[in-house]
């Protein structure tokens, strides 16, 4: 709902703040390939947002002959990964945005579905960014035994919540307040995959989606869809939300 007035941001992190899909797009098929099996980006799409354990199981479940366990595909999906991630970059836009969110004084938090293992793995050298975030950031690790991930909302709502202070509740449908409505819908919600968005929309939160191309290619005909589509967070305009534009020549 562009044009309503924005007082918090959430973000999600892989595919969105920064470039790691492509990483675990070619580590799964790297596993995947002596059995003759592949990742499309139908399957992709169903994982996305998932904790890594049910996203494993999920993705497993599309290749039933495959004798891989969850937890040998898990392993190996470690080691491949871990070598990559201390080299990724943030995506067009990341650092211009979260910097200029921050100078404002905009409360900003990071909801991811990465453990806090990776999350560090992934981050430890893009600090001028992440270390803007300071503690707000909640992980696989906070929300599990409460949450089996997005689509649900549990962990946009625990970062409002938790680490920005809002009062906005942890219920869905008759048993949220008018207050705790007025709260989330005052929240942004920055999504790259469907469940996410979905997830953002549950929160009643007002949702831009930055897909990755392929994405788009893949049918969806849920009832919750965002409020904004972006190629890229280059394209976001902070002001059409209410919020501090950027300065002229940035």
């Amino acid at each position: 709902m562009a044009g309503s007035k924005v007082e918090y941001v959430i973000f999600d992190m892989d595919g969105l703040l920064i470039d790691t899909e492509s990483i675990y797009t070619k580590v799964t098929n790297e596993i995947l390939a002596p059995y003759g099996a592949q990742m499309t980006w139908d399957i992709k799409a169903e994982l996305m947002g998932k904790l890594e354990r049910d996203a494993a199981a999920h993705l497993l479940s599309f290749f039933p002959d495959i004798p891989l366990t969850i937890d040998t595909y898990l392993s190996r999906r470690v080691v491949l990964q871990d070598a990559h991630w201390p080299t990724v970059q943030p995506l067009p836009g990341v650092r211009k945005l979260v910097s200029h969110l921050h100078a404002h004084n905009i409360p900003i938090a990071v909801a991811t579905a990465s453990q806090r293992r990776n999350l560090l793995l992934k981050t430890a050298h893009l600090q001028d960014i992440f270390g803007l975030f300071n503690d707000r950031i909640v992980c696989a690790d906070d929300v599990r035994g409460k949450t089996a991930g997005k689509p649900e909302p549990y962990i946009f709502l625990c970062a409002a919540g938790r680490k920005l202070g809002r009062r906005v509740g942890e219920g869905e449908g008759n048993s949220v307040t008018e207050e705790e409505r007025e709260e989330r819908a005052k929240g942004l919600v920055f999504e790259d995959a469907i469940p996410g968005v979905q997830a953002g929309k549950r929160a009643g939160m007002s949702v831009v989606w930055v897909p990755d191309p392929n994405l788009l290619k893949v049918e969806y005909s849920g009832a919750h869809t965002p409020d904004r589509i972006l190629t890229s967070i280059e394209e976001f305009k902070p002001e059409e939300w209410g919020l501090p534009p950027y300065p002229e020549n940035a």
